[in-house]
């Protein structure tokens, strides 16, 4: 089994909650995840696009597995402005992502008092966030479509190029959260189930797939 992911807009304030998109709650001593980036010459950094976090207390009732985490909190990271209609430097297409172009990072408590947003703002402070959603959890098979947390990846391209890997988060067209990869592609975050069991997470990496072989 795996666990469905749903999304629904909502005025409530999120923090420390569960959510996808916003701004990510995280530890004082966490970095926001930044990739470089080369542009006429220059290397600089850009920040990965926060997609959720996951209180894990959320999901532990259905984690019939028991492998994920059933405290503190998961957040995952992509370089996926292109896919959401921005203009980027990052350019990724089908296929593996290159090493630090998707992040996942873990906190194993959670802390109202010492947790932080961090907001990211434009040179005119505004922010470069999108709203954030609500995100509901259920039971679905390890293998469905849509936005998906564990099982396996819906498409025979990942398995075929990774079949050691298990997918920590898939996301795929979403009218609510607005994602939509081209030829129909979903986009698997993968990690090997040992890694997964010890929480080494440094070790996801990126693979958007494709119905078009």
């Amino acid at each position: 089994m795996a666990i469905s992911i749903s999304l629904k807009k909502t005025p409530g304030i999120l923090f420390c909650a569960s959510k996808w998109w916003g701004d990510p709650d995280m530890p004082e001593n966490m970095e926001y995840p930044m990739t470089e980036v080369e542009e006429d010459g220059e290397i600089s950094e850009y920040p990965l696009t926060f997609i959720c976090q996951i209180n894990c207390e959320d999901i532990a009732g259905y984690d019939e597995d028991g492998v994920f985490p059933h405290e503190g909190m998961l957040y995952f990271f992509a370089a996926i402005d292109k896919y959401l209609g921005y203009d980027s430097p990052v350019q990724n297409g089908p296929g593996e992502w290159p090493k630090g172009q998707v992040v996942v990072k873990y906190a194993k408590n959670i802390n109202f008092e010492t947790f932080k947003s961090c907001i990211l703002v434009d040179d005119g402070d505004n922010s470069l966030t999108e709203p954030p959603l609500k995100m509901e959890f259920g039971k679905c098979q390890h293998n469905d479509g849509g936005i998906i947390l564990g099982g396996m990846p819906c498409h025979e391209d990942v398995t075929e190029s990774f079949p050691d890997h298990v997918s920590l988060l898939q996301i795929g067209k979403d009218g609510t959260a607005g994602t939509d990869f081209e030829s129909g592609g979903m986009l698997n975050i993968i990690i090997r189930p040992n890694d997964l069991k010890f929480g080494n997470f440094k070790k996801a990496r990126g693979f958007l797939s494709s119905i078009l072989r």
